[in-house]
């Protein structure tokens, strides 16, 4: 059976630097498990690892498509599962590191078998949204799949979208069409979910990271793709957090204070839908670093634990 690691948890928790930490003391490769970091040129946004990091320790699945397209679940769980065994042919391990809990959940327990997207249907769906906007549409997906509007966030109009478009193409809700998945031979993912110490702790970091961001240009970043002629608001890339508040800034629609404080409020309200998510996950381990010397001492223990498995 194939075997790899992951380090998951919320925004800004410190996973990357973790996980770089930890490729430091075993051979690692890293398989990136962001959402937003498959965008190319969403550099300061996305909090994407160095140059310098990248060139040191291999990274997988960052920048490789433009912001004008779009990258499924299914498409990450076909790139990771080749992308683990090309690395474990080479005698690395492959580990997994982000915050989409969505992208391990479909890799360790298997993906349903859903129909492609219908650009006619998602442009119907795209227009009443216009009309009557996306919370409007949740309450529809809740007459028609109560357990997926469940699991989806009012404001969520990629997986709005999505759910609603997988029931009219297929007449079944999405959520039944997720029970049905396949025997394929899915690899043993050992996981650790990075836990904040607290809410004020977390919400520290997120505020010290977005006055980073904007010092390294983030506004400028948001303008290159807001002056782009086929780039437009409404694109998943374009509806992460920090993109699409600042090009609400520079249309004119918030004050730079609000549009600052519109993310931190954005990225506190994600931080607590993943470790809501993340708690309710019996299938990893849940770790909280108080302090260095705990990081360290995981650290080591890690390392030990896969170099010793490696030479087995």
């Amino acid at each position: 059976m194939r075997e790899c690691y992951c380090i998951i948890g919320p925004t800004a928790c410190g996973k990357t630097d973790f996980a770089i930490n930890l490729a430091e003391k075993a051979p690692l490769e890293v398989i990136n498990m962001d959402s937003a970091l498959v965008y190319r040129s969403m550099d300061i946004g996305t909090a994407k690892p160095s140059g310098k990091i990248l060139s040191k320790i291999p990274h997988h699945l960052i920048s490789i498509i433009d912001a004008s397209e779009t990258y499924s679940v299914g498409n990450f769980v076909k790139d990771a599962n080749i992308l683990i065994e090309e690395i474990s042919s080479r005698g690395n391990m492959p580990i997994l590191v982000g915050g989409t809990h969505l992208y391990l959940k479909a890799i360790r327990d298997g993906l349903a078998d859903l129909p492609p997207a219908d650009q006619d249907i998602r442009k119907k769906l795209d227009e009443e949204a216009k009309k009557i906007g996306w919370p409007q549409l949740h309450k529809l997906l809740g007459k028609i799949d109560p357990v997926a509007a469940s699991n989806i966030s009012r404001n969520d109009s990629q997986r709005i979208q999505r759910a609603l478009e997988v029931f009219f193409i297929s007449g079944e809700p999405i959520s039944s069409l997720h029970k049905k998945k396949g025997n394929i031979d899915r690899p043993k993912i050992n996981s650790i979910a990075i836990l904040p110490e607290s809410k004020d702790w977390l919400t520290q970091r997120i505020t010290k990271r977005l006055d980073i961001m904007i010092d390294d240009g983030l506004v400028d970043e948001v303008n290159s793709f807001r002056s782009r002629p086929d780039m437009h608001s409404n694109f998943p890339s374009m509806r992460s957090v920090g993109y699409r508040q600042f090009w609400s800034y520079l249309d004119g629609n918030l004050s730079f204070d609000e549009a600052k404080n519109k993310i931190i409020i954005a990225s506190r309200q994600l931080a607590k839908r993943q470790m809501t998510s993340l708690r309710s996950d019996n299938k990893m381990k849940k770790i909280v670093l108080r302090d260095l010397q705990e990081k360290l001492n995981l650290i080591d223990s890690l390392s030990k634990e896969i170099n010793r498995k490696l030479i087995l």
